[in-house]
């Protein structure tokens, strides 16, 4: 496990598990929205977006969590392991919730609400997004080492099971 993506609906777990495996491995941790976000709220260009993944790919041993739907199987086709978080919608939205008013280190802003488009994008996540990471994690499960958690009690024992090793 030396490059690794997490990905999976937001609110579900996987920033507070991508730092967790940061810890346990030492791995460098790259956070896709931290990445992507200004403070100001916009967001830089897609092609420099783009351009520092490719950076990232460059090195020796990564962690990449988030989505970006757009650019889940090039990263797909760079890592060795992949982490979906699979939760229940309701899960996701609670976690979402109750994030609200905590800093980040993922996103250079506080929320201050739950943006309704993003409350959206979190209930359609199992319609719209969920199917093609399945699809493309069917595409290549030969190739990559893949551990779907369902729960976040599933990650936590992950990472349990990680120290002790």
């Amino acid at each position: 496990m030396k490059k690794v993506i997490i990905i999976g609906c937001p609110g579900s777990g996987k920033t507070t598990f991508a730092e967790k495996l940061k810890n346990c491995t030492g791995l460098p941790l790259y956070y896709l929205d931290a990445i992507w976000h200004k403070p100001d709220k916009t967001h830089i260009p897609r092609e420099e977006f783009d351009s520092r993944i490719k950076d990232i790919f460059a090195e020796d041993e990564w962690i990449i969590d988030g989505n970006y739907k757009r650019t889940i199987e090039v990263r797909l086709k760079e890592c060795d392991t992949v982490f979906l978080f699979n939760l229940p919608t309701d899960i996701c939205l609670q976690g979402a919730t109750e994030r609200i008013g905590k800093e980040r280190y993922d996103l250079p802003w506080l929320e201050t609400k739950l943006d309704e488009e993003f409350k959206k994008f979190i209930e359609d996540f199992p319609t719209d997004t969920l199917p093609y990471i399945y699809e493309l994690l069917e595409k290549y499960k030969e190739q990559k080492h893949i551990i779907i958690f369902k729960s976040r009690n599933e990650a936590d024992n992950f990472i349990k099971e990680l120290i002790h090793a």
